[in-house]
């Protein structure tokens, strides 16, 4: 059967996409400046026998395996690395100083790169069951969230009509998935602040208006009411992450920034809170006399996995895993995922990849993240069944069929 034919083209890739994901690891590169990386992804893609179109600034790889006249089915990775030191003792640690692949996007390439290489062996050979026209995005800047919008501009989407994607999941085991219908991932809104008074001496605070001592106040005056003032069964967050003002120790700064983010899973509710934080902006800002500003920026909007594409996930993870380790997701993450911007404009689905083993427990964006890389041939073997299921006429049936093998 053609699935024989398939896992057998990627499993025996198996150490060169280990290989590739070590290559990646030790040579990672931050949002925008993924330009090495596509360099040696081009290469590989195109000695595997792809068709390459890369954007004007050398950044993301559209990549086309299949040449009849179909639509196109994509599966989407990302190429971003993270500002962070690179604490491993390992062989492939990464050789940048202060960056590294803490998020899984390594992987994400390798394992798009196994499917690919799967698709087009087995279709060169003549040994798929119908035609299939499939499209890999390899995707720029998705930490900064502006990578899918810049490979949406560039025509990625063109002729597609599906698209599929993974991400790495260190809380699940090895050799399991996760899947959601609906709502996976959150809204992600970014938060600015500029407050505004008047600089003086520390040892003079009354001849000041402080804007630190402000901006204190309307961190926890968010942090106490938004959740007071939102009702218990709505997810909100808002955290922020950076204080910026002055640089002396003895000199109250004139000015101070603020930058955090607001992240919802429910549309109503982010604007009910969007409006909340203007409010306590305007009551700080009266009660201290510093000038508060707020910019709320919208970043990402959650990610909707379309059930239909879920349910033939389902089916090639059922068939590639034990249907025990295909598992649903309970509850909608508070993470957010610009892959949401492809499904603006065409249906799809992300499924979790456990990576986790017993002596192997890392977190997401740590410093010693890492992962069992035997995951690498069994996503690929997924995403590629998924890919060949997409094309067929029979798809409806054959997942209705699986509807109910999963696991809670």
């Amino acid at each position: 059967m053609w699935q024989e034919y398939l896992d057998q083209a990627i499993e025996s890739r198996g150490d060169s996409l280990i290989k590739l994901r070590r290559h990646l690891h030790q040579y990672p590169e931050t949002s925008g400046q993924e330009f090495q990386t596509t360099a040696y992804l081009v290469d590989l893609l195109k000695d595997m026998g792809c068709a390459c179109h890369v954007p004007a600034d050398k950044r993301g790889i559209v990549a086309d395996i299949g040449s009849v006249p179909l639509p196109r089915m994509a599966l989407r990775a990302d190429l971003d690395a993270l500002q962070i030191q690179d604490e491993k003792s390992v062989a492939y640690r990464s050789q940048h100083t202060g960056v590294m692949h803490a998020c899984g996007h390594d992987a994400h390439c390798a394992i798009l790169v196994g499917a690919l290489e799967g698709l087009q062996q087995i279709m060169q050979q003549g040994r798929l069951p119908w035609p299939v026209s499939v499209r890999g995005i390899f995707q720029p800047a998705e930490e900064t969230a502006v990578g899918a919008k810049e490979m949406v501009q560039f025509g990625a989407l063109e002729d597609v009509e599906a698209i599929l994607g993974m991400h790495v999941d260190p809380s699940r085991q090895v050799g399991s998935i996760g899947l959601r219908d609906g709502v996976s991932t959150a809204n992600c809104d970014e938060i600015r602040v500029q407050l505004r008074g008047v600089g003086g001496h520390a040892a003079r605070p009354h001849e000041a208006v402080d804007p630190l001592s402000a901006a204190a106040q309307l961190v926890q005056s968010i942090y106490l009411n938004v959740p007071r003032t939102t009702d218990s069964q709505d997810s909100v967050v808002v955290t922020f992450g950076r204080i910026s003002g002055g640089s002396n120790s003895n000199v109250i700064p004139h000015s101070v920034e603020l930058r955090g983010t607001l992240r919802t899973l429910c549309g109503k509710v982010r604007k009910r809170v969007q409006k909340k934080l203007t409010d306590l902006c305007r009551g700080v800002s009266a009660t201290t006399g510093v000038a508060i500003d707020l910019e709320i920026k919208t970043e990402i909007d959650s990610v909707v996995n379309d059930p239909s594409l879920n349910q033939i996930l389902r089916s090639a993870a059922i068939d590639v895993l034990d249907p025990s380790n295909v598992e649903v997701i309970s509850r909608s993450s508070m993470g957010s995922e610009d892959f949401s911007v492809y499904l603006s404009h065409v249906p799809g689905a992300m499924f979790r990849l456990g990576t986790a083993t017993e002596d192997r427990q890392t977190h997401l964006h740590a410093s010693n993240f890492d992962i069992a890389e035997e995951v690498i041939v069994l996503a690929a073997k997924i995403l590629a069944r998924s890919a060949v299921r997409w094309f067929d006429p029979n798809k409806i049936d054959d997942c209705q069929s699986v509807a109910g093998g999963l696991t809670k």
